[in-house]
């Protein structure tokens, strides 16, 4: 396309015609800016090479361009959706909160909540946006210090482990060391904590509990909550096992993930009624004694009360509960710790024919490589006998606390398959920082190379 200046009626005459005065002002005006022109490359090339020799930024500069970009607005408008959650807003309209007859305990049940947690997140816009994969975990420990001497140190090294991997992928963590019902002690000591968090954390769509003595070995992969969409309970389970054994080892209870709703109100007031804050304590204990075969002893246990629901009260409960069961949702340690130099081996051998996955990155991103790293994985597998990483390693028996390990381990084998756990999840996320464990039961580190693992 010709520009207009340049039009056809004005370039077709004669060459040898003499230019008026209006072409010679043009020309001196073309020479002019073929000056200036010619300034300013020189002065943007000298500010170029000034600006690698002395880089400087103004932290100033930081703060006026996110002013530009983030200007101030009334954090109660629709679009602090738009800008992630505003944490100082809490408007004076009452909620559930104002009233004084509202409990945390377990002890007093729960009406109208997804009524109540409704209107709270009207009144809370800026807390819309992701709602559906918000996740709470919980977890926690005695109150007391540990009798077991590296108990303490091991419990703070399971809580970094968690810390870890909540800030990876987004998520709040609560750690509780504090009995919120006394009389619900050992295993039922969870369900208060998680009835309490409920409560307190209304923005969260999914609590989820995992015990001290569980830890994440795959830093990278994320819960698939759209597959449990239709679901407000999940634990690792066998539906044979609980429908055709009655075997109360049919699931863990160590570990699960519960909805924010009314219906998960309703099912903690009814397993929490086998605990030991009621009178029928006892009586429980006999009943799941007698209904399942495999129990072991008559004391009654959350465990135990949840795999008799679902098997007595089958109609009620199970079509909300998923038994999952295509991946380590938590694994027992002992069928896992052996695998690790082989799936250390397997990655490795993986990162080096994948540019994409052995590019260093800020921790910030890793979710990206993540879902980069699943079309490597597709012959791995999942579960026992597979070289894809185990989510969850669970060290049911170890009691790393108390150190009243199960008589079929050695302590050894618990303290040495806890540390090497913990180096090869920590490996994932100290790479990050630029340095890793070089040996699986060495808490010494080592910069990483530049082209590691190649």
């Amino acid at each position: 396309m010709v520009a207009p200046d340049f039009s056809k009626s004005q370039t077709s005459s004669s060459p040898m015609a003499k230019p008026t005065l209006r072409h010679k002002a043009s020309a001196c005006l073309a020479d002019g800016f073929l000056f200036l022109g010619g300034a300013l490359v020189a002065l943007l090339l000298v500010w170029t090479l000034w600006s690698f020799i002395t880089p400087s930024i103004n932290p100033s500069d930081f703060d006026s361009i996110n002013a530009q970009l983030n200007p101030p607005s009334d954090v109660s408008s629709s679009q602090s959706c738009h800008r992630g959650p505003s944490l100082a807003y809490d408007p004076p309209d009452v909620t559930f909160y104002d009233d004084p007859k509202l409990s945390y305990s377990i002890q007093k049940p729960m009406k109208n909540w997804d009524e109540k947690r409704r209107q709270w997140l009207n009144r809370h816009p800026s807390f819309a946006s992701g709602a559906g994969e918000r996740v709470l975990l919980l977890t926690a420990s005695q109150p007391a210090p540990c009798r077991n001497p590296i108990g303490d140190h091991l419990l703070l090294r399971f809580f970094k482990n968690k810390v870890d991997y909540c800030r990876i992928h987004g998520y709040d963590i609560f750690y509780n060391n504090a009995l919120l019902q006394p009389e619900m002690f050992a295993y039922w000591a969870k369900l208060p904590v998680v009835r309490a968090a409920m409560i307190a954390h209304p923005e969260a769509e999914w609590i989820w509990w995992v015990d001290s003595d569980a830890m994440f070995t795959d830093m990278e992969f994320k819960l698939p909550l759209e597959r449990y969409k239709n679901h407000n309970l999940i634990v690792h389970g066998w539906a044979h096992l609980i429908y055709d054994r009655k075997s109360w080892t049919g699931l863990n209870a160590g570990v699960f993930l519960i909805r924010n709703c009314q219906w998960s109100m309703d099912f903690m007031d009814v397993w929490a009624s086998m605990g030991p804050q009621t009178p029928n304590y006892e009586k429980w204990g006999q009943i799941l004694k007698s209904t399942i075969p495999d129990k072991l002893f008559p004391e009654s246990d959350d465990q135990t009360g949840l795999v008799y629901l679902l098997y007595k009260e089958k109609e009620k409960w199970a079509d909300k509960i998923y038994l999952e069961a295509e991946y380590y949702f938590e694994g027992y340690w002992e069928e896992i710790v052996t695998t690790f130099d082989n799936i250390t081996g397997k990655y490795t051998e993986m990162e080096k024919g994948a540019g994409e996955l052995r590019r260093r990155h800020a921790e910030k991103v890793s979710e990206q490589y993540g879902a980069f790293r699943e079309k490597y994985l597709k012959d791995a597998g999942n579960g026992k006998g597979s070289w894809r990483r185990p989510f969850i390693t669970h060290f049911t028996g170890c009691q790393p606390c108390s150190g009243d390990h199960n008589q079929m381990y050695s302590g050894g084998s618990c303290w040495d398959g806890m540390r090497k756990a913990l180096n090869f999840a920590d490996n994932q996320v100290l790479r990050k920082y630029g340095f890793v464990h070089p040996d699986a039961l060495d808490p010494s580190v080592s910069e990483v190379p530049y082209d590691y693992p190649a």
